[in-house]
């Protein structure tokens, strides 16, 4: 018997990393105060490293979208999987050279383009969806700041006709230069 109502703690167990991370930025900030040629910069690489952390989280967090979508998505040794109940493929990070957010009646769809032509479309509320952030973020050049408020700002239309008819395409990142460099 738990003295804690479960939304509470699915919320608390959500929002764990933020936690954690203001946890430490405060812990950082207490030493800071004790002051001390030691404590002093010890406190003060605390706060910076708990402020950094739970702003990634935060973004992190933001990046998770509520709701269902068909799918499994999979990230493994530079490689994004999709494994859908119709479609599916494979994306390597290292081939990517494009990444759209497409809206298509009402529902959004990551799009990755490899340079040869292939594509990839991901359902952003998919199974295993937020891993995508961390993928994307080793991407050179992202703007994962940007790409967090690409999937914050759409917001649904009051007609449903219109959703059906609706197709917005987005370019939030593509790779500079010529393609692929092996080296």
């Amino acid at each position: 018997m738990s003295f804690i109502r479960p939304e509470l703690l699915d919320a608390a167990h959500r929002w764990r990393e933020v936690i954690a991370g203001g946890t430490l930025a405060a812990l950082g900030t207490w030493t800071a105060w004790q002051g001390g040629y030691f404590l002093t910069p010890l406190g003060l690489s605390l706060l910076a490293l708990g402020t950094a952390w739970a702003l990634t989280a935060w973004r992190r967090l933001r990046f998770q979208q509520d709701g269902e979508a068909p799918g499994i998505v999979r990230v493994t040794e530079a490689q994004v999987a999709y494994y859908g109940p119709r479609v599916g493929g494979f994306v390597g990070l290292p081939e990517l050279s494009e990444i759209r957010l497409l809206t298509l009646r009402g529902r959004r769809i990551w799009k990755l383009k490899q340079g040869d032509g292939q594509l990839l479309h991901i359902p952003v509320e998919s199974d295993g969806a937020e891993a995508l952030f961390d993928a994307f973020a080793t991407l050179p050049g992202i703007d994962m700041a940007a790409l967090v408020a690409a999937l914050g700002s759409d917001a649904a239309p009051s007609d449903s006709r219109v959703v059906a008819l609706a197709e917005v395409d987005r370019l939030l990142w593509a790779r500079k230069g010529p393609g692929v460099v092996v080296r």
